[in-house]
C-alpha cells in the first residue's frame, strides 16, 4: 500500500490536533477522568505500598492477577484466554493483524468508532457497511447485514453499547449477528467498552462473550471506569488466538505499564469496582438531563435519540451549515470542541459527551445556544 493509500483514522486525528487546551471539550466518548487522588481515595488505596511498584518491565501478557480478575467478568474464561493492551486501541490493532488474510472482508455498521475497519482498509482488505436506522432507534439493518456477510467475511465488527449512538443491541440483533457470522464461519469482534454505562437500570449491558463460538471481545478503563490516562485495555477470546495476538503485542507494545497494571488491579477488584461504575451512570445520567434541557431552548433545532448507555449522544441538527462547519465555528468562536457527525460518515449530527460537572455542562451549552440563535437570525 502506498502512503497515498493510506486511511487515517478520522476521528481521533480531528481529538488529537484539536482536543488540548480546549475550555469545553465535549467530544470526548468517555465519562468525566478521575483523579489519581480521586481513585486513591475511592479504593482507599495505601500509597506507601503503591510507591513500592517497581517500575520495571511487567509481564508481556498481563499481570497475573489481573488477567484472573478479568476472567472471572466472562464465564468460563480462564487468564489464559485474557491479554493486557495499551488501551481498547492496541486490541483493536491486534485483532486485526491476527485474524485478517488477503482476500478477507470485514462488516461494520454505521455509525461506529471506526478503528478496526480503518486497520482493515490500511491492511489492503474490504469493508462492507451496514447502516444503523436512526428513525427505528439506530436499530439494525438486518436484510443489509445478510447481503453484506459472504464465505469471504472474516470479521463482523460490533461496538455495544454503540459508539456514538449509544445504543443497545437488541436481541433480535443480536441473534441475527450470531446468525450471519455462523453462516459465513466469520468471527464476531465486540468492543464492550460501554458496558455499565447504562443511563436507564443497572443491568449491564450484557457482553457477546459466550453467545458464539468465535467471538473476540475488546474493553477498556476508559469508559466505564473513567480512567483513561492508564491506557489499559484487555482482549478475550480463544487462547490460541490471544497466544497469536500476544505474538503480535511484543511487536507493537511489548506490554502496558507496571504502574498501570497496577492501578488497574485495584480498580477492578470490589467494591472499587461498582463504586466507579455508580461514578459513571450518576455523571451519565445527570449530564443527559442537562443536555436535553438546554438543546430544548431552540425547539425543532436538535433530535437525539436517547442513548440508552455510553457518556454521550448523537445529536441530529437541522441548521443550513454542515457539521464540520458547526463544530470549526464553536471551536473557534467559543472554545467549544465536539465532533462532526461527518468523521462517522453521518452528515448532520454532531457526538456530544455530557457526562461532565453540571455547571461546566451548562456554561458550555449556553455558548453552544448562542451560536445557534445566531445562525438562525442570520437565515
Amino acid at each position: 500500500m502506498s502512503h497515498a493509500d493510506f486511511t487515517p483514522f478520522q476521528v481521533e486525528q480531528f481529538l488529537s490536533e484539536l482536543e488540548h487546551g480546549v475550555v469545553f471539550n465535549f467530544s470526548e466518548s468517555g465519562v468525566h477522568p478521575m483523579s489519581l487522588q480521586g481513585l486513591v481515595d475511592l479504593a482507599g488505596i495505601d500509597t506507601a505500598v503503591l510507591m513500592q511498584t517497581m517500575l520495571d518491565y511487567p509481564q508481556v501478557n498481563g499481570k497475573q492477577s489481573l488477567r484472573d480478575t478479568i476472567a472471572g467478568f466472562y464465564p468460563g474464561a480462564t487468564a489464559d484466554a485474557v491479554m493486557i493492551t495499551v488501551g481498547a486501541t492496541e486490541a483493536n490493532t491486534l485483532v486485526t493483524n491476527t485474524l485478517l488474510r488477503p482476500g478477507d472482508n470485514v462488516v461494520c455498521f454505521r455509525p461506529t468508532y471506526a478503528q478496526i475497519s480503518g486497520n482493515a482498509q490500511n491492511r489492503g482488505n474490504e469493508v462492507r457497511w451496514v447502516n444503523l436506522i436512526e428513525s427505528n432507534g439506530w436499530a439494525l439493518d438486518q436484510d443489509a447485514l445478510n447481503n453484506a456477510v459472504d464465505d469471504k467475511t472474516r470479521i463482523i465488527h460490533v461496538v455495544n453499547p454503540n459508539n456514538p449512538t449509544g445504543q443497545v443491541i437488541s436481541d433480535q440483533d443480536r441473534a441475527a449477528i450470531i446468525a450471519a457470522a455462523a453462516r459465513a464461519g466469520a468471527w464476531i469482534v465486540t468492543d464492550e467498552v460501554y458496558a455499565g454505562t447504562e443511563r436507564e437500570g443497572d443491568a449491564e449491558t450484557p457482553s457477546f462473550w459466550g453467545s458464539y463460538d468465535k467471538v473476540l471481545i475488546v474493553n477498556s478503563m476508559s469508559k466505564a471506569y473513567g480512567l483513561p490516562g492508564l491506557r489499559l485495555g484487555w482482549l478475550v477470546g480463544p487462547e490460541d488466538i490471544i497466544t497469536q495476538s500476544w505474538r503480535r503485542h511484543e511487536y507493537a507494545s511489548i506490554a502496558t505499564s507496571m504502574l498501570s497494571m497496577e492501578l488497574a488491579d485495584i480498580a477492578l477488584a470490589e467494591p472499587t469496582r461498582s463504586k466507579l461504575k455508580a461514578r459513571a451512570r450518576q455523571l451519565i445520567r445527570t449530564g443527559f438531563d442537562v443536555l436535553t434541557e438546554e438543546l430544548d431552548r431552540h425547539p425543532g433545532v436538535y433530535d437525539v435519540v436517547p442513548p440508552q448507555a455510553s457518556a454521550m449522544s448523537f445529536v441530529r441538527f437541522d441548521l443550513p451549515v454542515s457539521s464540520e462547519d458547526l463544530a470549526a465555528r464553536l471551536l473557534q468562536e467559543k472554545d467549544i470542541l465536539v465532533i462532526p457527525g461527518s468523521r462517522f460518515g453521518v452528515e448532520g449530527h454532531l457526538r456530544f459527551s455530557s457526562a461532565l460537572p453540571e455547571d461546566h455542562l451548562r456554561k458550555g451549552l449556553a455558548l453552544l445556544n448562542e451560536v445557534t440563535a445566531d445562525i438562525l437570525a442570520r437565515s
